[in-house]
């Protein structure tokens, strides 16, 4: 069998790229259409190679390379679903993009830094060696921090570009020095052989220095607390940028942790680690994210939000579910993005909005008592007893949001309609949620571990994350009753700003680049 094919993916963006780099001096329209027709080729290659571990199995192709190290593919369903999600997205990106910046004088330029920006990711999905691994992490950030400063006179672009290179840089120090520990460990730079042994023999010595550069990595990646401030930034690019760091690019970090899964189970320590770190950077973002008034600014918070949320489930080892959230995020918030302009006209262009519907206390308190007994009929339909305390856990903290979409339609304005239809999401959304759970298991099942009985440490950590985002999400439902109180108006004010956050790393980051910054003017 070749499991080469995929390779093919990032080969036709990487020609795509170059095309579109040289396309000014040329046709930047038949580039910029060409680098389209490119994006739809991998795609249709993505699909192909799905097909191919269909009928032939998982496995990883011959290195190309020396001493255990070089170009390698490895198929198996963690590649094939990222391949194909990150094909998809980006072929829309594309597309979007060709219309979006059409007339800019470097559009050939952006289209090309988007397409080596998809190649990297490609290449990172399915990367067999961590040779490759490495070179495609480091990769994506580079032309990442490409796209960041297509507008390179922007000082707020300037601004969000620094902090990225930071803390890119961290994170590629981080993943080479766990790449080294590996090879050391297990002899070998093969990521299934490692994963085997990983799944089957003892830890190593510095098992817990693996998975803790592991997890630094991911963490730095996916814009964690407190590194999370480029993100918030990134509205100075064109709007294409924000929904391609939804094509593997911003949850890069939680396909690290999924991929090495084995891994991270050796350090339980690790893993609770991430589960405080996510646990708090959602909670965070979710609340600042409430207070933004700007659209794609409240999305970018909401990134941060979901990415912590990614986090908290690889820490709580539901890996097929984070897979599961990857998905599902960058699907919807990609569209979210690229239909933001569309959305704002669409308000505007209301002139007599209808009432709003505001749940008093009690329509809060009943419809977080109907959303959990929901779950309970749903969640015994599909079988509690095979699901793993996380997961158990991990549903009950997603039905806080069946229940602020019951309390909207239990409201004293609420219309009739309003009511029945709000009842009627709140159950499809709970069986959806068992559904595509069941699913994401059974397709991750033999690829991924299984989740370990929690111990005590776990278990508090569980119960932790329960209360702290059922109390947010009451919070949030409740939020128009308290928001006109002067003490909520002035929290209003510090989670606006991030709790100045953003500012401090500023402070310490200004001083010592921006010498570099006025130097360079791209601060590379």
């Amino acid at each position: 069998m070749n499991h080469l094919l995929p390779l093919a993916a990032p080969a036709a963006l990487i020609l795509a790229a170059i095309l579109a780099y040289l396309g000014p001096g040329l046709r930047p329209r038949r580039s910029v259409w060409l680098s389209e027709a490119m994006a739809l080729v991998a795609l249709g290659i993505t699909v192909l190679s799905t097909a191919q571990l269909i009928t032939h199995g998982p496995g990883t192709s011959l290195l190309l390379g020396t001493y255990g190290l070089g170009l390698s593919v490895r198929v198996d369903a963690l590649s094939v679903v990222m391949l194909l999600l990150v094909s998809f997205v980006g072929w829309v990106v594309l597309r979007y993009a060709a219309t979006y910046l059409d007339g800019e004088s470097r559009q050939g330029v952006f289209t090309a830094w988007l397409c080596a920006t998809l190649a990297s990711v490609l290449l990172l999905v399915q990367s067999g060696n961590l040779l490759q691994l490495v070179a495609a992490w480091f990769a994506t950030s580079f032309f990442l921090h490409k796209l960041l400063l297509f507008y390179p006179g922007r000082a707020m672009a300037q601004r969000a570009a620094r902090k990225n290179r930071v803390t890119a840089r961290l994170g590629d120090a981080a993943l080479i020095g766990a790449a080294f520990l590996l090879v050391s460990a297990y002899g070998t730079g093969d990521i299934g052989t490692i994963l085997a042994e990983a799944r089957g023999g003892p830890a190593p010595a510095y098992a817990l220095w693996v998975a803790g550069l592991l997890a630094l990595a991911a963490l730095l990646k996916s814009a964690q607390f407190p590194t999370h401030g480029w993100l918030t930034e990134v509205m100075e690019t064109p709007t294409p940028v924000s929904a391609l760091l939804h094509a593997g690019v911003i949850n890069a970090g939680g396909f690290l942790l999924i991929r090495f899964a084995d891994v991270m189970l050796l350090a339980p320590g690790v893993l609770a680690g991430l589960v405080m770190i996510g646990g708090f950077t959602a909670i965070f973002g979710g609340l600042v994210m409430l207070t933004q008034s700007a659209v794609k600014t409240s999305l970018a918070w909401s990134t941060v939000a979901q990415m912590g949320f990614m986090i908290l489930q690889c820490g709580l080892a539901l890996f097929p579910l984070a897979l599961l959230h990857i998905v599902a995020h960058s699907l919807y918030k990609a569209h979210a993005f690229l239909a933001s302009g569309a959305a704002v006209d669409g308000v505007v262009a209301i002139r007599r909005p209808g009432p709003v519907a505001i749940p008093n206390g009690a329509a809060v308190l009943r419809a977080f008592l109907i959303a959990l007994v929901i779950y309970g009929v749903v969640g015994a339909l599909f079988g509690f007893a095979g699901k793993s305390p996380q997961a158990i856990a991990l549903g009950a903290i997603l039905i806080f949001g069946v229940a602020y979409l019951l309390a909207q339609g239990l409201a004293d304005a609420a219309p009739r309609v309003l009511t029945q239809r709000t009842a009627l999401y709140s159950v499809a959304a709970t069986i959806g949620y068992f559904a595509l759970q069941t699913g994401a298991e059974w397709l991750m099942s033999g690829t991924l571990p299984a989740t370990p009985a929690p111990g005590p440490l776990e278990r508090a950590l569980i119960v932790l994350a329960v209360l702290s985002l059922g109390l947010v999400a009451v919070a949030q439902a409740a939020f128009p009753l308290w928001s006109h109180h002067p003490a909520a108006q002035g929290l209003r004010v510090h989670l606006s700003n991030g709790l100045y956050a953003n500012a401090i790393t500023d402070r310490l980051l200004g001083g010592w680049t921006r010498k570099t910054l006025s130097r360079t003017g791209e601060a590379l």
